[in-house]
């Protein structure tokens, strides 16, 4: 690796590091409940569209990304 790559891959765990990521899972009420908050806060980026867990299971699941500051 070259010193322009490290300085690249330094560069980008900096900027990762400001970042939360993490799956919620939940009964829609309480995921609902998540993401407005996420969304008061400002924190809030980016948060997936929800999906269900599948095989009869009524909670859903949804990925979100949090300013860590």
């Amino acid at each position: 690796m070259n010193t322009r790559q490290r300085a690249r891959a330094r560069a980008n765990n900096e900027k990762m590091a400001d970042f939360i990521e993490l799956w919620i899972i939940g009964v829609p009420e309480q995921v609902a409940a998540l993401v407005h908050l996420a969304m008061r806060s400002g924190r809030l980026v980016y948060a997936s569209p929800p999906t269900t867990v599948g095989n009869g299971d009524p909670r859903m699941r949804r990925y979100l990304r949090l300013r860590n500051h």
